[in-house]
């Protein structure tokens, strides 16, 4: 009796399994290629990490502290055709140009905490900042009423202005060695990078904000 042997059809299985790894293979390739457009996204778009160069946020920063500054909020209003204002005490990172010192005419990044809003008037007099607008006409202080003030000691100088339409009036926590508002005027908003969201390192340190 001749049996003949019984042999499996090579068609649909292994075309289907040819095909489910061609892909996957495609699809690998493809995530790598678009991993580094993402990420260049979320860094222009939505966040991306600083390193702090200088002592003009101590106490509350420290040079070498590494940040997460979220850009969201800016993006969005520029998508929505508005300048972004932060609230009044929140820091900020932000170009300058020509602000490195006062010879200086290159741009860099700097970070500094938001005083002033459009249309406050900011007073720094007698080693105190006041603040006057509609809802203040004799004037605050926002070293004495918002949660920050704990670390601020004094701030020198001699200042009266009246912040711009979207602009905004920056300081220093660490007013005796802060390049700032009292030397270089107001910040436009276009020229804001976004706002601080997260201390990372070190780690014993690291605080949302």
């Amino acid at each position: 009796m001749n049996e003949q042997p019984e042999h499996e059809s090579p068609t649909g299985h292994m075309n289907s399994s040819s095909h489910d790894g061609l892909k996957s293979v495609l699809s690998t390739i493809l995530l790598l290629a678009l991993a580094p457009l993402i990420a260049w996204m979320l860094v222009l778009f939505v966040f991306q990490s600083y390193e702090v160069d200088g002592p003009s946020m101590q106490t509350t920063l420290f040079n070498h502290d590494r940040l997460i500054v979220l850009k969201l909020p800016r993006t969005w209003a520029k998508i929505t055709n508005k300048a972004y204002i932060p609230n009044r005490g929140d820091i900020i990172i932000f170009n300058r140009h020509g602000a490195t010192n006062y010879e200086d005419g290159t741009d860099k990044q700097l970070i500094k905490r938001v005083i002033g809003l459009p249309g406050d008037r900011v007073v720094v007099k007698d080693d105190v900042v006041t603040v006057y607008n509609q809802q203040h006409p004799d004037g605050f202080n926002p070293d004495k009423t918002l949660p920050y003030g704990s670390v601020i000691e004094n701030t020198p100088g001699t200042v009266d202005i009246t912040v711009p339409n979207n602009e905004i009036f920056v300081l220093g926590d660490n007013r005796t060695n802060s390049l700032d508002s009292r030397y270089f005027g107001t910040v436009p908003a276009k020229d804001i990078v976004g706002k601080l969201g997260l201390r990372i390192y070190p780690f014993s340190k690291t605080k949302v904000y």
